[in-house]
This record gives structure tokens, C-alpha cells and sequence, in this order.
């Protein structure tokens, strides 16, 4: 405990999943976070029940004016921002190339990458003025090779993220801004309910039967969990990372490793038998 005594934190999208989690522990951690999110009732909720320690904004991540008013918020409250954590995002328009909707293909690119870009641009003068800060994007495994999301959109929006972070890193990191991603894998929330076609609580309620489908995704034999990333943005959060720039903090359990060793040696297995050796 204590490991972000004093920080000030800004977490959007965290009216549920990998956000929610992360504004617990943060405060138990002992920051002081403002949470956003377009969800009111869920927001202010949370808000409620964290304490003094918190505060919500309603805040569409996607409208420019909305993000520098909840920057400005912070400031307001808090006195200065220390983290800012662009967790806001959501599913994406599933299907081949041929059958993308250009309007869906901008609004998701809105969501997932012009929503981070916002953020970090809005709360870069800030942290100037103090001379440090620690900006977190949320990525996915999706961004860093095809075929880990349904959604093909999803897959180019995350490497966007990836690669903007580095960017960004680049430039603020002479400033003593941080700025890294996390990349998890296949963790246990409602956005793949979100993706089948649910609308709120069903999406929720379908995180549990997503742990039980992902058990055996990854080398580590059950499901991510939010806390797994929010204790991965406490770290980078926290002064213990005060040298990590431009980097992709990875959270998949091992899946994107390789082939798991017990599927692999089935598959020499089966080989053996096809070919007819004999040991």
C-alpha cells in the first residue's frame, strides 16, 4: 500500500472493467483519482462509494472540449495530474475489409486512438509545469499482431496506439513525462459481450463466462483479470518506473509467446504416429 501516495491520477472509461479496477486500486494505493466516463449513474456511484479520494466527471472521450474540461477538472480539484490513464475504448465493427463501414471504421478509430491523442494533448502543458507525470495508454496484444481480435479495425486502431505512445514518448520523456501502453490479453471484462451485439448489463454479466472460455487461452491456465492490468498501470503509474519510456508493457499470460508446450507436443505426437516412428 502507498505506492502512489500524493499522485493524482485521471482514469477514463471507469464506470466498469479494466477502469473500475484501476481507480480501486489507485486509491487504495493512496492517489486521488478523478474518474470519467459517459455512464452518470455508474460514475458517480463509484465516486461515492471511493470517498473523498474521488471524484467523477461525465466525459465523452471522443469530444475534444469534454476531455480539456475534465483535465481542467482535475486541476480544479486536485491541484495537479500526475497519471493520466486513456483506458476509454470498446469493441469494433467485426467482418472482412470488404464489408467495413466507413462510418463505423472513423468512430471506432475516434474511440480507441483519436480519444488517447486528446488526452495526452491536453494534459501535456500540465505536466510540463511540474516537470514530470505518467501517461498510460491502453493497447491491446491485437495492436502487436493480427489475429488476436475479431475485429480487424480493433487490431489497426490498437497498433495505432501502440505506435502513438512511442511517438509522444519521445518527445515528453525530455520533459520527464513517461508516456507507455499496456497490451493485455485475453482479460475477463464485458467488452467481448459488447462485441456479440450486448448493451450493458448483459455485456457486464458475460465477464464471467469470458473467464471460463479464456482458461485455457494462454500458458497460465485461467483468464486475465482487471486487477491483473490495473496493478500492471499502478507500476507504471508509480515512481518505481521512473526510468520506462516508450515501452509496451505486455499482459496476455504468455499467449503471444508461442504455441502452448502441451499443444505443441500433441502435435509432435501426432506426427510421430502419421510418419510411423517408433521410439
Amino acid at each position: 500500500m502507498g505506492r502512489l501516495n500524493g499522485k493524482v491520477a485521471v482514469i477514463t472509461g471507469a464506470t466498469s472493467g479494466i477502469g473500475l479496477s484501476t481507480a480501486e486500486i489507485f486509491v487504495r494505493e493512496g492517489a486521488r483519482v478523478v474518474v470519467a466516463g459517459r455512464r452518470a449513474s455508474e460514475g458517480q456511484a463509484l465516486a461515492h462509494r471511493l470517498g473523498d479520494a474521488c471524484s467523477f466527471m461525465q466525459t465523452d472521450v471522443t469530444v475534444e472540449a469534454q476531455v480539456e474540461a475534465l483535465i481542467a477538472h482535475a486541476i480544479n480539484e486536485f491541484g495537479r495530474i500526475d497519471c493520466l490513464f486513456n483506458n476509454a475504448g470498446g469493441p469494433a465493427q467485426t467482418g472482412g475489409i470488404a464489408d467495413l463501414d466507413v462510418n463505423r471504421f472513423d468512430e471506432a478509430m475516434a474511440t480507441l486512438v483519436r480519444s488517447a491523442m486528446i488526452g495526452m494533448k491536453h494534459v501535456a502543458s500540465h505536466m510540463r509545469r511540474q516537470g514530470s507525470g505518467s501517461i498510460i495508454n491502453n493497447a491491446s496484444i491485437a495492436g502487436r499482431t493480427a489475429g488476436y481480435s475479431s475485429s480487424l479495425v480493433y487490431g489497426a486502431a490498437k497498433a495505432a496506439v501502440i505506435h502513438l505512445t512511442r511517438c509522444v514518448a519521445m518527445e515528453l520523456g525530455e520533459d520527464n513525462i513517461r508516456v507507455n501502453s499496456i497490451s493485455p490479453g485475453a482479460i475477463a471484462t464485458g467488452i467481448l459481450g459488447k462485441a456479440m451485439g450486448l448493451t450493458g448489463e448483459a455485456a457486464e454479466k458475460s465477464a464471467a463466462a469470458a473467464a471460463k472460455l479464456y482458461e485455457s487461452a494462454q500458458p497460465i491456465p485461467r483468464a486475465g483479470m482487471s486487477d491483473d492490468v490495473a496493478h500492471a498501470a499502478v507500476f507504471l503509474a508509480s515512481d518505481e518506473s521512473s526510468f520506462i519510456n516508450g515501452h509496451d508493457l505486455v499482459i496476455d499470460g504468455g499467449v503471444t509467446g508461442g504455441k502452448n508446450w502441451s499443444a505443441q507436443q500433441q502435435a509432435y505426437l501426432s506426427l510421430q504416429n502419421t510418419l510411423d516412428v517408433k521410439q
